[in-house]
Formats: structure tokens, C-alpha cells, sequence
């Protein structure tokens, strides 16, 4: 299932992209639906009715029905095309409408053999990459959908047993049952739900609110607004402005930053506002490096096409004086210097590693980010469940002499019991905790009042409950935040006024600790007054000190060996949490993270870009960092020309993940972080993660095999090619020919995806790097175009294949053909590696299979049935051992070249 939760998607990216760059352009053609104007207008109880639903839900028949009538929750354009729009896709291109061409040109001219071969390669081309493009697509769908976002919905169902028919022909009349809330997916989402909101959710629809307590929306992907917008339940007057800044509407495609809230979804899928916006931007998406760096390559091979086809057209021309036959071979000439079988290549490779990565329980949910995985030279993690267990233990509640004291857990249990927002892993240790001691459960009958929930500002949150006559505010929280709300504190029942000396004592006790590798809440309350009101922050001061919970999260034993195996990698680990600097430091150690220094996110906050970048490059590990502050030390390793990758699961990981080159996240994660994320992580573990790093190193590998193959092959061709047209008395050869040697030669490169890649050049991270690409091109390529020169030597005086005969011809461009076609063939095998190849390293199976039988039909050909039609003579039994020593010749001193090349300017 893929979410319509776009903010960080390609489409999301152009929707910000247009309204940063000019909104009112967009939404005057784009405006919410009168629907929903009509829900924010009205009252809630008003809303509901014309939803045709209540505040305890929908029946699951309702939503069943309500899902029939409106669709699924999606954006129309994720849908994938069909079969059909999908094999014209990929026989729209440039060409196969050149092959065709040239198809059409031959029948023109009575070469209905030539046509019906080009014809056969047009077809067989289509119809390989179309398979193969719509495996991967499918196997990628399927593991997306492992990877599901889900909404917390009220549904409600009867109590019968008694089928649905029954009970209307009786006319029986049956109370529902009490409404229940369920994690149901965001596709299943229909109007008239009711959802809950907390924070770290996305917005799952576009929703009129019903209640709201400091809900605060990030809705920049919508409107470009920085700060987040604080959003309300009442209605809204008739007649006000722009319906996407009605403060009771929550918009698809933006999250919750802080607060709680319930609502009604009014509008689902495309005619949700972010539907429409996708609708009128298209699909364009957001150039990665991955497309720009297979963008740029195809350039290179476009202008040695526009350089090299009207030069061999004007040279055959004026030298043979058949301007047809010029044209044809010229036209044949650019089919071989296209890299048709990239897309091809790219598809299969990145699906195959998308599959690979699966099995190591990493699921891609953007293939081309694949590529940046595996160019990642920086991650950057949070400590909590990366270096450590995520398995959080309640080991102390003390009061603030340091005794046991079961108030303390009193009240922190009622903190976490009622608090609606989102419960972190320290909640549910305190609960988990409290369960397994049945006797330390509060006796008294509680009932909640309000609450002031969590933000990471004020780094606390409150509730007020009620019960055995009293009235209280229950305060949670980091300790020094916690500490500037408090006058009092109370050792042994006795309230005292909280001195200097106090504080100092508390922070000695919480400093030892986090030095013993505690985390530290402390825990704070006040009386308040019976009676009900709406509670504030600002009713967070003067409050009494009771004592703190600590909590006990040990270092993975799997943590010190992962990031030993990344830094043996190329990827440094950098650790940026919002937890305090001395409990980061005694982890870190532990896991053999060295610590020379930790920057805090106060001090990040007087730094200027330039300096967090210097900072940023020096220091591994950063501690108390707010999401910005995050999102700014990534931005800044950008700026040192890092390649950045975080991985996160938290609310405040969201700007780090969407800032990142590479977003990681966890199946556990919250939406907000699985949504920007572009790997998720069905285990939380930096072994996981390095073996993906691995995966997405090697399927760059081995498409850059190809480009290089491609680049260097096309390079020494336009030599030979040139030189031979202005030589020879006739083309070397026909066009025919040229095409057949062509599509033999794609074949031999289809199991490139299969290959093996050598362990020395999984070790670094790799980059596009298109100087690389052409330097290597430069070096290697004019090597082919030497043996070239040899065959046709030992074809014009050896064979005597000189004159402007057709016998001559074709024995001449027989022999280049098969010449041609062997070094290409097995020109891979060197290329491919580093090493000694056949002995230091073999290619995969598939590929050696391939090569072969394509080498086996590159020597039987001209003796085939086929051979007439393509133009080709028998080759004398002498030629053989002629073009064996040529093809070992030229493999030999390329691997000599290679082998210099690679010292002189490394792997690339």
C-alpha cells in the first residue's frame, strides 16, 4: 500500500516547489472543495449529520459500503498504468523510432530481409525491457507494501450475531456496540471516519476537527508557512478567506508537530486538496543524483552521436557516391553509439537490489535512492535503540534525597496512563513496570481533567486528574526543564521551599546517574482547585519537586561490531541525540564510539552555518538537539560535500530525515518519520543497515560496468568507424550488419545485473562521477580501435579483401563483424574488475553463459542460414587463429592499461 501521505515524495516536492515559487498561480486553479468549506462553517454537530455520521463512528458495514462508493485513499496518479500505455512507453523513444525508420527505409528500398530483422530487434527490445522493468515495478510494489502506514480510527459494530437481512425484515432495532479505536490502513480511510490525532501523525485526509488540545499542524508542504499552526474545533465564519488557513481544517500531506486532537475525515484520495494539487502539478519528480548522473552520461554519448553521425555520412558519401546507402550506414552507425539498453540495465539492477536488500530485512520504498545508500559516506543515527537495546527498564523511582519512594511512581503512572498523545518507550516502561507490581497500582479512583501535552520546546508535558477529593497537576520531564517550573520540593512528605543548595544536590544525584547510564525524569506536581477549566502552559509554574524515575536502556552487543564494520566501509557514524551529554557519553564508550568532544544543541544555536560545518566535520557525537537543530547538522555536513544519511523513528527526526540524502527509518517508526523516509528497516540495527550499504554499492557497481563498457566501446568505435569509411573502397560495414552485431552485443549485456563485484570496490562509498566515466572512456577506448586497425590490415592484404567487389565487401565486413563482436563481447570480463580476471575474479554464471553463447553465434553466423540475408561470406579457416591472437591481444593490454589506470587514478 502506498500512502497518500506525499509531503516528501517526488510529487510533494514539486507541490512545494510551485507554491514556494508561485502559490497564487496554483490556487487559482486548484481550490478546496465546497464540502469541506461547508464542514468548517458549520458546527460540528452540523458537520456530522451532513457526513452522515457521529462522534462515535461509522459501523464497519458503513465504512465497508462508504469504501465501495468512494475508493480507496490514494492519489490517482500512484496508480501504475496498464499493460498496454505501459509497452507503448517503452516503444515511444527515439529509438526504436530510428529502427523503425530504418525498417521502413529498407522496405522502400526492397530489402525486405533488412526490414524484417530490424522489425524482429524493435520487438524483441520492447518487449525485454518491458518484462523486466515489470518485474522490478511489481517486486517493488510488493515490498513497499510491507511497509504500511495506518490511522487510529473509532469504529463501532452490533452486538448481534444476526446477519444484516435478518434484521431489517424483522424490523429488529439493535444498539451498536461502544465505539472502538482501531489502527486501520490510510487507504481504507472513507468520509465520515472518525480519527485520532496525536503527534508524529500524518494528517490522513482532509478532516474538519472535532476537538483539539494544543494541536499544532506542520502544513509547509501546503502553504510554505516555517512555523507550525496551532488548529482549533471551533467553526468557522461563513464568508472567511483562503479554506487552507481555516483554523478547524487539517489538510492530507501535512503531520502532527505537537498536541492532540479528533476530527472527521470530510474528503478522501484525489478529492482531497493535496489530490487536486497532485492533479494539476503531474508526476514530475525531483532529479536525484542517481538521474542526473545517468542524465549526464546519456548527453556524453549524444554529442559523440551529433559529432561523429554526420561525419561518417559526409565521408561515405563523398567517397562512395551512394548517398542512401550512407545515410543507412550512418543511421546504423548512431544506433550503435546509443546506450539503449541503460534503462534496461538501471531497472533490473536497482530492482534486483531492492530484493537483495529485502531478504536483509532493508525495504526500499524509492528505488534510485539505492544509489545514494551505497554513496553514503556519513550516518547519522539517534542513540536510543540504535546503540542500545530500545528496550527501555523502569529501575528507580526516588525521591530527591535519592530514597525509593512509591509516590514518585504513583504519580508518574498516572502521567503516563493519561496522557493521550503519542506514549514513547519511557511510558510504557513506567506502565509495563507498574503491571508486573500489581501492588504499587494507585488505589484511588482517578479520573482525568485535562492535559498539557509534550512538546520538544518545553521538553514536558502534564495532566490533571482527579480523584480521593483532590485536584493535581502531574508534571514529566527532562529535569532541567522540569526544575525551572518548581519553588518547592518534598523529602519524606515535607514540602520546603527548593534553595540553591537544593538544586545543586538534585543535579549532583541526577549527574551520577546518567554517569551510571541512567536516563533521568524528573517528576512534579501541584494542587489545584476542584472544578474544570482549560489548562495551559502557563499553568506549569510553581510546582512541587517530588522526585525522579530512572531508566535503564543497555548498549546493544551487536552496536560496537556495526559501526566498526561501517567504519571499515567508509561510513563514519555520528551520533545526534536529544538526550543529555552524559549518559550519551558513558553509551558511546561503551560501544567504542570515540568522544573527544560533544557538542550541545545550545551551542549549535550560536554557531553560523560555516561553523557547524567546521563543528559538524570534527565531532561524532552531538546531545539535547531539538528536530531543527538535527535537520541543520546534516544540512551542514551537505556543505562539506557529504554524502548524509539519518536514520530515525521519532517525531523530532522528521526535518533530519527529510534533510538527508538518504532517509532511513524503522517498520516501528512514527508515520511522520516512515513517510520521509526512503529505506525502511524491519530491524532496528546497524548490522542491517551496513549489509544494505553493501547491496547499494554493489548494484551501482554494476551499472557503472556498463556505462564504462558503453562509453569506452562507443569511443574506440568512432575511430575505426571513421577511419575505415575513408579508407575502404566500401563500408566496413553494412548497415545490416551493424545492427545484428549490435543487438547480439546488448544481449551479451543483459545478466550484468547477476554479476559479482569485487570486495575492494564495496569497500568505499561511490558517487557519480561523470569526469571519471570520460577519463576512463579516453584511456581505454582507442585500445579497441588499434585491433580494429589490425583486422582490417590482416582482412585487406592478408585475405586480400581489397577491391569495391561484393565478394571482397562482404568478406571484408564479415570479418570485422565477427572481430567486433568477440572483443566487445569479452571486453567485459576485464573491465568488470579490478583484478586479475578468470583468476583473481570471475564473473557470475549468467554472465559467462551469456558471453559465451553470444561469442558462439557471433562464429556461427557466417555459416548459418542467416548468413545471405545479413550480408556475411564463410571465413576461411586461416582467419581463426588470426582473430584469436587479435581478441587476446586486446583483452591483455586493456587489462594492462586498466591496471595502470586504476593506480594512477583509483577505482572510480
Amino acid at each position: 500500500m502506498q500512502s497518500p501521505q506525499l509531503a516528501n515524495s517526488p510529487i510533494g516536492q514539486k507541490i512545494q516547489r510551485l507554491f514556494h515559487g508561485s502559490q497564487e498561480a496554483v490556487r487559482a486553479s486548484v481550490t478546496a472543495s465546497q464540502l469541506l468549506r461547508d464542514s468548517a462553517t458549520a458546527d460540528p454537530e452540523i458537520a456530522l449529520r451532513r457526513l452522515r455520521s457521529s462522534a462515535d463512528g461509522l459501523l464497519d458495514r458503513e465504512a465497508a459500503e462508504r469504501l465501495e462508493e468512494s475508493g480507496p485513499n490514494t492519489i490517482a496518479h500512484e496508480h501504475q498504468p496498464s499493460v498496454p500505455a505501459q509497452l507503448l512507453h517503452h516503444f515511444w523513444n527515439p529509438l526504436n523510432i530510428l529502427l523503425v525508420t530504418l525498417s521502413g527505409l529498407s522496405v522502400y528500398l526492397g530489402d525486405y530481409d533488412a526490414a524484417t530483422i530490424i522489425a524482429l530487434m524493435v520487438t524483441l527490445s520492447v518487449m525485454l525491457s518491458f518484462v523486466q522493468e515489470f518485474r522490478s515495478n511489481n517486486a517493488a510494489a510488493r515490498l513497499r507494501a510491507m511497509v504500511s502506514t495506518t490511522a487510529t480510527v473509532l469504529r463501532k459494530d452490533r452486538r448481534s450475531g444476526v446477519p444484516e437481512e435478518v434484521n431489517r425484515y424483522f424490523n429488529i432495532q439493535l444498539q451498536p456496540a461502544p465505539p472502538q479505536a482501531r489502527e486501520v490502513p490510510l487507504d481504507e480511510l472513507v468520509p465520515g471516519d472518525i480519527v485520532r490525532l496525536s503527534a508524529g501523525d500524518m494528517i490522513p485526509a482532509d478532516v474538519r476537527m472535532l476537538s483539539a488540545k494544543d494541536l499544532f499542524i506542520n502544513q509547509s508542504s501546503l502553504t510554505g508557512e516555517a512555523l507550525p499552526v496551532e488548529k482549533f474545533a471551533h467553526t468557522v465564519p461563513p464568508g472567511e478567506g483562503d479554506t487552507l488557513h481555516f483554523e478547524n481544517i487539517c489538510f492530507m500531506g501535512t503531520n502532527v508537530v505537537s498536541g492532540i486532537g479528533t476530527a472527521v475525515v470530510v474528503e478522501t484520495g484525489a478529492r482531497t486538496y493535496f489530490g487536486a494539487l497532485a492533479a494539476a502539478v503531474g508526476g514530475d519528480r525531483q532529479q536525484t543524483s542517481f538521474d542526473r548522473g545517468v542524465r549526464q552520461f546519456t548527453w556524453l554519448m549524444l554529442r559523440f552521436m551529433a559529432v561523429m553521425v554526420p561525419l561518417v555520412f559526409l565521408i561515405n558519401g563523398f567517397t562512395k557516391h551512394n548517398w542512401m546507402e550512407a545515410f543507412l550506414f550512418s543511421m546504423a552507425v548512431a544506433v550503435g553509439l546509443t546506450p539503449e539498453m541503460l534503462p534496461m540495465i538501471v531497472t533490473v539492477n536497482l530492482g534486483k537490489g531492492a530484493l537483495a536488500m529485502s531478504r536483509k530485512k532493508v525495504i526500499v520504498k524509492r528505488l534510485n535512492s539505492i544509489q545514494n545508500f551505497g554513496a553514503m559516506d556519513v550516518l547519522c543515527t539517534d542513540k536510543t535503540g540504535t546503540l542500545t537495546q530500545d528496550k527501555i527498564i523502569l529501575e528507580k523511582h526516588v525521591d530527591i534525597a535519592g530514597h525509593e519512594d512509591e509516590k514518585v511512581l504513583e504519580y508518574a503512572y498516572l502521567n503516563s496512563f493519561y496522557q493521550s498523545g503519542l506514549k514513547n518507550l519511557l511510558d510504557v516502561a513506567v506502565l509495563e513496570f507498574v503491571d508486573v507490581h500489581e501492588r504499587l497500582r494507585p488505589t484511588a479512583n482517578w479520573r482525568k481533567v485535562d492535559e498539557i501535552p509534550f512538546d520538544f520546546q518545553r521538553r514536558r508535558m502534564s495532566v490533571v486528574v482527579s480523584g480521593h477529593g483532590r485536584q493535581v497537576l502531574i508534571c514529566k520531564g527532562a529535569v532541567e526543564e522540569v526544575f525551572t517550573c518548581c519553588s518547592e520540593c518534598e523529602i519524606e512528605g515535607v514540602a520546603k521551599p527548593l534553595g540553591q543548595d537544593d538544586r545543586e544536590h538534585v543535579l549532583e544525584v541526577t549527574r551520577e546517574l546518567n554517569e551510571d547510564g541512567f536516563r533521568v525524569i524528573a517528576i512534579a506536581y501541584k494542587e489545584l482547585p476542584e472544578g474544570e477549566h482549560a489548562y495551559g502552559v502557563q499553568d506549569e509554574v510553581g510546582l512541587r519537586l517530588v522526585g525522579y524515575i530512572a531508566f535503564l536502556d543497555p548498549p546493544k552487543d551487536s552496536a560496537r561490531e556495526a559501526i566498526a564494520a561501517l567504519n571499515r566501509h567508509g561510513v563514519s557514524v555520528k551520533i545526534l541525540t536529544g538526550d543529555n551529554d552524559i549518559i550519551t557519553r558513558k553509551v558511546c564508550r561503551e560501544v567504542g564510539l570515540q568522544v573527544d568532544r560533544i557538542v550541545l544543541g545550545s551551542e549549535i544555536e550560536a554557531m553560523d552555518e560555516a561553523t557547524l560545518a567546521e563543528v559538524a566535520e570534527q565531532v561524532s557525537v552531538f546531545a539535547k538537539l531539538s528536530p531543527s537543530q538535527k535537520a541543520r547538522v546534516v544540512n551542514a555536513l551537505h556543505l562539506r560535500n557529504h554524502v548524509v544519511g539519518f536514520l530515525g523513528d521519532g517525531i523530532n527526526d522528521g526535518p533530519a530525515l527529510k534533510a538527508a540524502d538518504v532517509g532511513i527509518s524503522v517498520d516501528t517508526a512514527v508515520d511522520i518519520a516512515k513517510e520521509s523516509a526512503d529505506i525502511i528497516l524491519l530491524e532496528k540495527s546497524l548490522l542491517v543497515l551496513e549489509e544494505g550499504v553493501i547491496e547499494g554499492r554493489r548494484v551501482f557497481g554494476n551499472i557503472i560496468k556498463y556505462i564504462k563498457m558503453g562509453a569506452s566501446s562507443n569511443f574506440g568505435n568512432m575511430f575505426s568507424v571513421i577511419g575505415a569509411s575513408a579508407w575502404l573502397p566500401f563500408l566496413p560495414m553494412q548497415s545490416i550488419q551493424v545492427l545484428t552485431n549490435n543487438l547480439l552485443y546488448d544481449f551479451s549485456q543483459t545478466a550484468i545485473p547477476t554479476d559479482n563485484v569485487d570486495e575492494e570496490y564495496l569497500a568505499t562509498p561511490r558517487r557519480w562521477d561523470i569526469a571519471a566515466i570520460t577519463r576512463f572512456m579516453m584511456y581505454i577506448g582507442p585500445i579497441s580501435s588499434i585491433f580494429d586497425y589490425c583486422t582490417y590490415a590482416l582482412m585487406y592484404f592478408v585475405f586480400r579483401a581489397n577491391s569495391d567487389s561484393v565478394a571482397d565487401a562482404s568478406l571484408f565486413q564479415t570479418g570485422w563483424f565477427v572481430e567486433s563482436l568477440l572483443s566487445q563481447t569479452m571486453i567485459i570480463h576485464i573491465i568488470r574488475t579490478g583484478r586479475i580476471p578468470f583468476l583473481q575474479s570471475i564473473a557470475s554464471l549468467p554472465l559467462i553463459l551469456t558471453s559465451v553463447t553470444i561469442c558462439a553465434v557471433g562464429i556461427w553466423l557466417p555459416y548459418s542460414p542467416f548468413a545471405h540475408a545479413l550480408g556475411f561470406s564463410p571465413l576461411p579457416l586461416a582467419f581463426w587463429p588470426w582473430v584469436v591472437g587479435i581478441v587476446v591481444s586486446y583483452l591483455c593490454l586493456t587489462h594492462v592499461v586498466k591496471t595502470w589506470f586504476i593506480r594512477r587514478f583509483g577505482l572510480g
